[in-house]
């Protein structure tokens, strides 16, 4: 995968609204007012605005919910919303999506935004409208021989000043995390993961190291080696892929599972269950995103990408139910269930990650179907190893969208993980286990005492879009990511 396959529209900017003659020529507008701009006589197509919420009844202020839109005399749509700074950035992005939704449905070669506000609003306004419309105007990939999408190609932005760089920066990570995340399974296989993986380094300046099976069964990795042991193409690997600036002022690891298909192994899923497991590799594309935007936005951090690449296949060399192995750590894990195989690729993943002693470790994935039965798919849920680091992280949730909720790991949870044969078991299989809260005592073994953010992506699937985003694949995590680091990085 390379940039360069799944592009955004061509971004420019202008300082000043069009003018009229220019406005008419123009087939695809979106009008974004601040609030109290409604009845301003300097709105673009006001008198197109006004007929319109007399018709549907609409009161003006009634724009910062619900879009509006209205086909001019020459048939050109335009549409209208307001976003409130006083809403969340959730709700501004919803509304966003939802009106840039009524333009793109067009399939357009081109949308012109105008912010119609005081000089100091339009940036943020800018910013939040370039992220929405760039993310949804590049289509996911398809194997439609007929009717694919068609791709926005050029975005202008009117009424600011300078190009949101963040807003580029941060659809372009997104869209790298969901172009992966919704490609078919014999498409994205871990072999072929990797290859992408490095072609995406070679053109963006990391560094790679592959840790692959032969060498990870040497090193005495067995709980990855567990999972993996069960493809017959032997293909599986921990990449290792670095960014690293000059100057850069401070480390982070990023630790992804990346399972590109999981069957549930000796535990076999039912053919119902089966369905998107293709997308159980959600959490390494979101820690690629990460990295692609941080890249972009010459983040001064170094960052070390750990992605844990593997099929969860059933063959006679899969493991059972009541093995035992040994991860990198040296901690004993006793197998309760073949399809908590996340938590397994994790581990030695995070083991690896935690020799370097970064100055934070978050890790994302796909991992439990709890988690997706205490919240939903509208937040994601995680785990903080201090009450300052999990500050920190909701602050990130409200500032970037990408809303997430804060879980409890207290040692007494972790009497069910007790084994009698292993320093610890797999999971639990009793009916009522939070199995969220037990896999992250698991993985919290092989972290020690480091910083570190456990990230559970029950938000990484949402029917119809999620926030910002109008694809199922909703790349959460992407957003959420780079504005935690950037404020752990502080002012650049």
């Amino acid at each position: 995968m390379t940039p360069s396959e799944s592009t955004l529209a061509t971004l420019c900017t202008a300082a000043a609204l069009p003018e009229p003659d220019a406005l008419a020529a123009m087939n695809h507008v979106l009008i974004v007012l601040a609030p109290g701009a409604s009845e301003a006589g300097n709105i673009p197509d006001h008198p197109l605005l006004q007929a319109t919420l007399a018709r549907r009844r609409l009161d003006p202020d009634e724009l910062d919910s619900e879009p509006v839109s209205a086909n001019t005399a020459s048939g050109a749509l335009r549409v209208w919303l307001m976003l409130d700074p006083e809403k969340s950035t959730f709700d501004n992005q919803t509304l966003l999506r939802d009106g840039l939704a009524v333009l793109l449905d067009e399939e357009p070669a081109g949308i012109d935004v105008l912010i119609v506000a005081d000089a100091g609003e339009r940036a943020w306004m800018a910013g939040l409208a370039a992220y929405v419309a760039l993310a949804n105007g590049a289509p996911l990939p398809s194997r439609k021989q007929k009717d694919a999408p068609q791709p926005l190609e050029s975005l202008r932005i009117w009424g600011v000043d300078a190009e949101p760089r963040n807003a580029l920066g941060l659809a372009e990570g997104n869209l790298l995390a969901r172009t992966l995340t919704a490609l078919p399974p014999n498409a994205l296989t871990p072999a072929v993961y990797r290859s992408r993986i490095a072609a995406l380094a070679g053109e963006l300046g990391w560094q790679v190291e592959e840790f692959d099976l032969p060498r990870l069964q040497a090193m005495g990795a067995g709980a990855f080696v567990s999972v993996a042991q069960g493809s017959e193409l032997a293909d599986a690997a921990i990449v290792r892929v670095s960014l690293i600036p000059p100057a850069a002022q401070g480390r982070v690891a990023l630790v992804g599972k990346g399972i590109c298909f999981d069957t549930g192994g000796h535990n076999l899923k039912s053919a119902d269950a089966m369905i998107g497991m293709h997308e159980d590799m959600a959490g390494s594309a979101v820690v690629l995103g990460i990295l692609l935007a941080a890249t972009r936005l010459e983040l001064p951090l170094r960052i070390d990408a750990w992605l844990a690449l593997a099929n969860n296949d059933l063959s006679p060399r899969a493991s059972r139910q009541g093995d035992v192995v040994q991860a990198l750590n040296g901690t004993t894990i006793e197998i309760v269930h073949t399809d908590a195989e996340g938590r397994l690729v994790l581990a030695d993943a995070l083991a690896l990650a935690a020799r370097d002693e970064p100055d934070l470790i978050v890790d994302f994935g796909t991992l439990t179907y709890t988690m997706i039965q205490a919240l939903g798919c509208r937040y994601s849920g995680f785990f903080a190893s201090s009450d300052t680091l999990a500050e920190h992280a909701l602050k990130a949730g409200v500032a970037s969208g990408e809303r997430m909720c804060r879980f409890p790991m207290d040692a007494d949870y972790d009497d069910a993980l007790d084994s009698e044969i292993a320093d610890v078991c797999q999971c639990s299989l009793d009916d009522d286990a939070p199995d969220h809260i037990h896999a992250a005592l698991l993985l919290s073994r092989f972290v020690g005492d480091l910083p570190w953010l456990h990230v559970d992506l029950s938000a990484a699937s949402c029917e119809d879009g999620l926030g910002a985003i109008a694809t199922d694949q909703t790349g959460f995590g992407v957003a959420w990511g780079l504005r935690l680091l950037q404020a752990w990085a502080g002012p650049n």
